[in-house]
């Protein structure tokens, strides 16, 4: 995924625009929406590396060739594209979440915004999203 993908981009300026013509009591669910709809993306996006990965392996394996190790990362299920686009991401969220939390809470607003942002990508480094989406995939089945 882009982090400068057009359609991500219209949606957060529709969510914006309608927070403006709304008001501030629809914010939460509006904000709920688009993050939805960017979890979605995201989610569309670590599945279909994932499957590219599965089937790169694949391939090397019917060639002979031994398949790649990769570090810890690797093994807990998180490739280097999940991370850079889950990285990516984080730091285009990061621009209206900050103004958000500044314009409603202040320096405290900015700062727990923040604390929130590091969290959540501190929980992705350690491979916690995959895990979890691994087991709700085979709880599925």
């Amino acid at each position: 995924m882009d982090a400068h993908d057009p359609e991500l981009k219209r949606e957060l300026d529709a969510t914006l625009q309608a927070r403006k013509e709304l008001g501030a009591e629809y914010e939460s669910e509006l904000i709920d929406a688009f993050l939805e709809k960017v979890q979605q993306r995201f989610n569309d996006t670590a599945d279909r590396d994932l499957r590219r990965q599965q089937a790169e392996r694949q391939m090397a394996a019917a060639r002979g060739a031994r398949p790649y190790a990769g570090g810890d990362g690797e093994a807990a299920g998180v490739g280097l594209g999940e991370r850079f686009a889950f990285v990516g991401v984080s730091l285009v969220l990061a621009i209206p979440l900050s103004a958000i939390g500044a314009v409603n809470a202040g320096e405290s607003g900015l700062l727990i915004t923040w604390a929130g942002i590091v969290g959540v990508n501190a929980v992705h480094s350690l491979g916690f999203f995959s895990r979890f989406r691994r087991e709700h995939r085979e709880h599925r089945k």
